[in-house]
This record gives C-alpha cells, sequence and structure tokens, in this order.
C-alpha cells in the first residue's frame, strides 16, 4: 500500500531532509565516510577487524577461542583505535545519530507521539 502525502506535506518533507543534510553533523559524516573510503589501509584494517571478530565468535561457539586468539583480536583493537581515519568516522557516524535521535525527539514533542515509528524498517 503506497501512502499519499499532500503537497504541503511532501514540501516540509523535503524540507527536513535538505536541513538534516546540511547540517555539521551530517556534513562531518559524509566527509569521514569518503575518507575512510579513500583509504584503503584505514577501509582495509576495518574489513581485518571485522573478519577477526566474525572468527572469534565462531570459535568462541564451537569452544576453540584460545588466548593466542584473543591476543590477536585485541592487537587489531588497538590498530583500529589509533587510526584517526576509522576514529573520526566513527565519531562522525556517532554524531549524525545523536543529531537523528534529537530530531527525532524535537519531532515528537510537537506531535505528541514518536515521530520515528513511521519509518519504513524495510528501507533502513
Amino acid at each position: 500500500m503506497q501512502i499519499v502525502l499532500s503537497p504541503q506535506l511532501q514540501e516540509a518533507t523535503h524540507l527536513l531532509i535538505d536541513n538534516l543534510l546540511a547540517s555539521e553533523a551530517f556534513i562531518h559524516y559524509h566527509q569521514a565516510r569518503t575518507r575512510l573510503n579513500e583509504d584503503g589501509d584505514s577501509h582495509a584494517l576495518l574489513d581485518q577487524l571485522t573478519q577477526s571478530q566474525s572468527r572469534a565468535r565462531q570459535k568462541q561457539v564451537k569452544g576453540d577461542l584460545n588466548q593466542a586468539d584473543l591476543d590477536s583480536l585485541r592487537l587489531l583493537q588497538n590498530r583500529v583505535q589509533r587510526n584517526s581515519i576509522i576514529m573520526d568516522y566513527a565519531q562522525a557516524q556517532q554524531e549524525a545519530i545523536n543529531f537523528l535521535r534529537e530530531t527525532n525527539n524535537e519531532i515528537s514533542e510537537l506531535l505528541g507521539i514518536n515521530f520515528a515509528t513511521f519509518a519504513n524498517h524495510a528501507t533502513c
């Protein structure tokens, strides 16, 4: 079922989207994401961490996780935490999330309902 919005609501929605995308939090997030995507070493480091975490979880389920596995995972985690590009991205992402939460709270207070419940979760 497709919901048809009134022209006024469509205009307000587009204005909200434009303002969100022009916010400092989103600009910083997009810049940080671009830097991360353009830095092969940082991107590879994140991929290594993701793979290492996945292997550790699989080994933990099987009962095969040992100290060497944990040490290797911690080493990768430390390398990620020392990577300024990754940390800037993580911080920018968190700032954008917080900004969206604050925006949702303000809209929800004005409407008297939880605005986020209207989101189509299948598209998020």
